[in-house]
């Protein structure tokens, strides 16, 4: 017992640089996070100063941000985006991961090439014409403006199809057997069990669309339909900047997406290691 109790001890302070290591990477991870809840506190001033304690503005800056933006309608803006962007990708890319993998057909590993082919090209390349599809059918300053271009990206479509490699086969089967349809199937068999997968790509689409600014910044126009890192960007840009209004509103801006990734983060964890319960 005594040999047993020197060697955990010597191990034990083996891994002490390693806990110091990982304690000071943690802390330098942690500090803009911090930073950005103090300098929403703070005056222009006090930030400009360098300050990295709480003040006591946190309230007129967030008067001031209400009273010379629209905050309230650029959160909803984003929410109902990222909100309908998220549901309907989950499902057209859900649906695609689930008929490559499941489903066995000539020639669906060219199409699934063409498709991973797909994320070699630029989103920028593409914005031009993409902006002219969208002004032909008039939908700038829409929602489906926004979402149709990321309905269906092939990293959500892999990452399906790489996780129902796990799905258990004879639950469909079985399914079949019983004469439940195909589309039941999917809706009341697949879709409960991929609920991990479902968790993980819910949390990366709903981050990317709410933190998305180039393409929003080119086909929402309008005041009354920009969003959230729109107007993050109009603050940043102006003569003189407030930088107290400008911390509060990145602060309300990063709230939902730490919120939603608190909320899921053990299934995002074991959706994204492909776990299937």
């Amino acid at each position: 017992m005594i040999d047993k109790k020197k060697k955990m001890d010597a191990i034990q302070r083996r891994l002490i640089p390693c806990y110091i290591f990982l304690i000071i990477v943690s802390l330098i991870s942690v500090f803009p996070l911090f930073w950005m809840f103090t300098a929403a506190t703070n005056t222009t001033v006090e930030v400009a100063q360098g300050k990295l304690w709480f003040g006591t503005h946190a309230l007129e800056n967030f008067k001031n941000l209400v009273d010379n933006t629209k905050l309230w309608t650029s959160f909803s803006n984003s929410f109902i985006y990222a909100a309908v962007q998220t549901i309907l990708s989950l499902f057209i890319c859900s649906l695609a991961g689930y008929g490559f993998e499941l489903y066995h057909t000539k020639g669906k590993d060219a199409l699934f090439a063409v498709l991973l082919m797909a994320m070699m090209i630029p989103g920028v390349a593409t914005m031009i014409p993409l902006f002219t599809m969208m002004s032909k059918m008039k939908l700038i300053n829409t929602v489906w403006g926004f979402v149709l271009p990321a309905l269906s990206t092939p990293f959500l479509i892999m990452m399906f199809r790489q996780n129902s490699r796990t799905f258990p086969v004879a639950l469909m089967d079985a399914a079949r057997i019983d004469g439940l349809p195909e589309w039941q199937i999917f809706f009341k068999i697949y879709m409960p069990v991929m609920k991990a997968t479902y968790a993980a790509a819910g949390v990366i689409t709903f981050m990317n669309a709410w933190n998305a600014y180039l393409w929003p910044r080119v086909v929402l126009t309008s005041n009354n339909a920009q969003t959230m890192p729109i107007l993050i960007a109009n603050l940043a840009n102006g003569y003189t900047i407030d930088y107290g209004m400008l911390m509060m509103g990145v602060l309300f801006c990063s709230l939902p997406t730490v919120i939603i990734f608190f909320i899921l983060q053990k299934q995002f964890a074991e959706g994204i290691t492909g776990a299937v319960k």
